[in-house]
């Protein structure tokens, strides 16, 4: 019997019934006992409402005997699925491989009235990275990285990972514990405490070859890695006072790291406090950039002697010459 088919039966088996333990289910399909509990949480995730009774003789009662009702969407729900869908075009995202059988399958849910009403959406939002000429047109930068997913699936179970990264002309190994997992300036990134250095580090996807679970009996606890962090954590050497025209700046963009607080009731003004690695040129540049990007309506409170040096450069470049 093919698992599919397998998975069917059991699912009208259990319907059937108040109540079925695992043994149960073992006889009756002459399966394992890993087998039955696999097919138990697949019946779970097509809808089944099960619910575990603890104890020497427990197992699984069906919630009201009944399986979960068709799920129905109203008509903003479907232009808020279809909008969103819209906008990640050409965003590398994972398990996107197949956008047009994930379309066709939320048409196939809908009314033909729903129907036209995305078509014309269709046609008339443009988002980032469409081509206005010929919106269905997808780039081949909209494909993610090809081992973003197996990262994720891996992350998902297990936080201590090893990874190997190709840095030029050099296969380098990794042991991280992950902290995060970002996409930033239309890059993958890791955010990960590094296991041999013992310090919080960044790396790009883009240069992952291979990642996979790293040995447990060489793994730090998840509080040492959490203390040391905290001992790492510098001291702010940027503070800046936002007014609201800032604050509508830094909500368009700002580095993932940073965070605002608002100061006021009404959120129109607001601190930020950050550590700037003033020895880490890219990150100088970047931040020099960005705080141009913020505007004139900021107050500085603190900054390191060589973002102020960046931004005199920057200005005597627009001086005019007499």
């Amino acid at each position: 019997m093919k698992k599919v088919e397998r998975i069917n039966i059991i699912m009208r088996y259990i319907n059937n019934r108040a109540s079925f333990t695992i043994s149960e289910i073992m006889r009756e399909f002459n399966i394992s006992r890993s087998t039955a509990i696999r097919d138990i949480r697949e019946v779970e995730a097509m809808g089944m409402p099960l619910v575990a009774e603890v104890g020497r003789d427990g197992g699984y009662f069906v919630m009201n005997n009944s399986v979960l009702p068709t799920v129905r969407f109203t008509d903003n729900e479907i232009k808020a699925l279809f909008i969103a869908f819209m906008a990640t075009r050409n965003q590398q995202l994972p398990y996107l491989k197949s956008r047009q059988s994930l379309a066709e399958k939320l048409l196939g849910l809908i009314s033909q009235n729903q129907q036209d009403d995305l078509v014309l959406l269709n046609q008339i939002l443009l988002f980032e990275g469409t081509n206005p000429n010929n919106p269905d047109l997808l780039e081949l930068s909209d494909l993610p990285h090809p081992i973003l997913e197996k990262l994720i699936q891996l992350l998902l179970s297990d936080s201590c990972l090893l990874l190997t990264m190709n840095e030029g002309n050099t296969i380098k190994s990794y042991p991280i514990y992950l902290l995060h997992l970002y996409r930033e300036k239309s890059l993958w990134l890791i955010e990960g405490f590094d296991l041999k250095e013992e310090k919080r580090q960044i790396f790009s996807v883009d240069n992952l070859t291979d990642v996979e679970p790293y040995p447990v009996n060489k793994r730090l606890s998840r509080k040492k890695i959490r203390e040391k962090l905290s001992k790492q954590e510098e001291a702010s050497n940027l503070v800046l006072e936002l007014g609201p025209k800032a604050i509508a700046q830094f909500k368009k963009y700002h580095p993932f790291k940073l965070s605002i607080s608002y100061t006021d009731p009404f959120q129109t003004r607001a601190i930020l406090k950050t550590y700037v690695n003033v020895n880490h040129s890219e990150e100088l540049a970047e931040m020099t950039n960005w705080l141009l990007f913020l505007g004139g309506n900021i107050k500085v409170r603190e900054l390191p002697k060589e973002m102020v040096e960046g931004l005199q450069e920057r200005f005597a470049q627009y001086r005019p010459q007499v």
